[in-house]
């Protein structure tokens, strides 16, 4: 257990060798590890402001007292930007960690791998498979996270985890349209597997993965409990952009007047908000034929939904 001073003192050390990650300075990275050990084997059990206030909440829920490796995956995003280098970089914390026989290393590995799998900026920068290759080849668990990497439309890299040895969940498979592997995969789906991959599907704009999961007998109006919760699958093909998503959905007879439970707006009041967040771009254009779409189908339909 650390004093406050000490703390203090590792924050700082911290912070030095996250700045040299961000720079893909791995000569002053492996200059810091040599000097502080502990860098590879603890947490940061008390960021400084240099940290909390960049990524904020996140410190509380899923990036709480991080280790070193986990922010070669930026994400909680800070920069924005990954160096070119970055695998390099974590391969550097995960030979030392080895070096020094960190106990925990395990642990450091698989969350890893998971927030690789969800960085979009990883995916952005171009460093995303070659992140997941150091991690799989220095052991970290592969399974759970294509889906977790579809969650983010990380795509790509969905698919190479699943070339690595993953296992291809319903989910994924619809997302990947492996058609031929749905039609295995949804035969011994738990209803919550089923929900979690129509879910997904509608998320990212898929709409003949959601056709097949209808044929399947999914609820059409029931969130999943394991995926964005706050929201029916229609809410979510509409943040996707899709209109050929939601047509499927409300043709299927998905209900246009449901509101999520977060911000308590239905799909066409989801519509207008990312209409107001686009700034007439071009995923303004489409988020206008959607909003479009589903007032003419309120119009049809006699929905009372002016409140969103």
């Amino acid at each position: 257990m650390f004093t406050t001073e000490s703390a203090d003192h590792f924050d700082s050390l911290f912070r030095e060798a996250v700045a040299a990650i961000d720079a893909g300075d791995v000569s002053k990275l492996e200059r810091l590890l040599a000097a502080n050990p502990d860098l590879v084997r603890k947490r940061l059990e008390s960021p400084g402001a240099w940290l909390r206030d960049t990524v904020g909440n996140a410190l509380d829920g899923f990036f709480r007292q991080p280790y070193l490796l986990w922010f070669v995956a930026e994400d909680p995003v800070r920069n924005n930007i990954l160096p070119k280098n970055i695998a390099q970089v974590a391969r550097t914390i995960i030979d030392k960690a080895k070096h020094e026989g960190a106990d925990n290393l395990q642990e450091q590995l698989d969350y890893a791998l998971q927030l690789v799998s969800f960085s979009w900026v990883a995916r952005k920068c171009g460093v995303q498979i070659e992140l997941i290759d150091v991690l799989i080849d220095s052991g970290a668990a592969l399974d759970g996270n294509p889906d977790n990497a579809l969650v983010n439309g990380n795509f790509a890299a969905a698919a190479h985890l699943v070339a690595r040895g993953a296992k291809l969940t319903l989910a994924t498979a619809l997302c990947l349209e492996r058609w031929d592997d749905v039609t295995l995969l949804a035969s011994p789906a738990s209803t919550s597997e089923k929900q979690f991959a129509f879910i997904l599907a509608a998320l990212r704009g898929k709409a003949e993965a959601l056709r097949r999961m209808i044929d399947f007998g999914v609820d059409l109006n029931r969130p999943s409990a394991d995926l964005y919760s706050h929201a029916t699958a229609l809410h979510h093909a509409v943040s996707s952009g899709s209109l050929k998503a939601v047509k499927v959905l409300v043709q299927a007879g998905a209900a246009l007047d449901t509101k999520d439970s977060a911000w308590n707006a239905t799909p066409l009041g989801w519509a207008d908000y990312y209409i107001a967040e686009s700034k007439g771009d071009e995923a303004g254009k489409s988020y206008r034929e959607i909003a479009a779409y589903l007032r003419d189908q309120e119009h049809l339909q006699g929905t009372d939904a002016k409140v969103r």
